[in-house]
């Protein structure tokens, strides 16, 4: 049997209750639309608008959903860095307990499409920025009114970042609420799934 590449952590198997949830019958087009914009990691796959459609359609919370959506990405490239075959992608879904319907879904995507999704990754042209320093501090706002009393507490990042070809360090500062830095958070994690799965 293959090697996991999609670790079992707390996020991924609230992830996968969230899935086995999920209307069969539109979770296809969800899928085919990830897949087809896996690559452009810049960009949002969904706008708002359509984000908020989705959460109707699949009975979703805000959140949850991000993190559905996040699942998904992270599954999909993890095809893609380990070129997994349709049958091999099935078999390391259900080994994390998603629901075969599901599992049978992401295989027939990714025969489709994975080859062309693969092709895609290779002619992108990444030019990343280099992470230098790490600073933060808490904000904590008052409310205008003086009768209200509620203290809006915010997180805010200060990350150093310099590009390959200088050396300058540009500072970017990066506001959190409690909730954003809740939803940031399980990125991390998914993020580091990743890396510890191609270690």
């Amino acid at each position: 049997m293959a090697a996991s590449v999609v670790p079992e952590s707390d996020s991924i198997r609230r992830a996968v209750s969230l899935l086995n949830a999920m209307d069969p019958g539109r979770f296809p087009r969800l899928l085919s639309r990830l897949l087809q914009k896996l690559h452009l990691k810049a960009e949002s796959i969904f706008s708002e608008e359509e984000e908020e459609k989705l959460q109707i359609a699949f009975s979703l919370e805000k959140q949850d959903l991000h993190l559905v959506l996040e699942t998904i990405s992270f599954i999909l490239e993890q095809a893609v860095y380990h070129n997994l075959k349709p049958g091999s992608l099935q078999q390391q879904l259900q080994n994390i307990h998603l629901d075969q319907d599901k599992a049978e879904t992401f295989a027939s995507a990714w025969a489709a499409a994975g080859q062309d999704t693969i092709e895609k990754f290779r002619q992108r042209v990444l030019t990343p920025q280099k992470l230098e320093t790490i600073g933060w501090q808490l904000n904590l706002q008052m409310a205008e009114s003086v009768q209200a009393k509620l203290k809006s507490p915010q997180a805010v990042l200060e990350l150093g970042v310099s590009d390959e070809d200088s050396k300058n360090l540009k500072k970017v500062f990066v506001e959190f609420s409690h909730q954003e830095l809740f939803e940031f958070y399980n990125k991390l994690e998914t993020i580091q799934a990743q890396l510890d799965s191609l270690m």
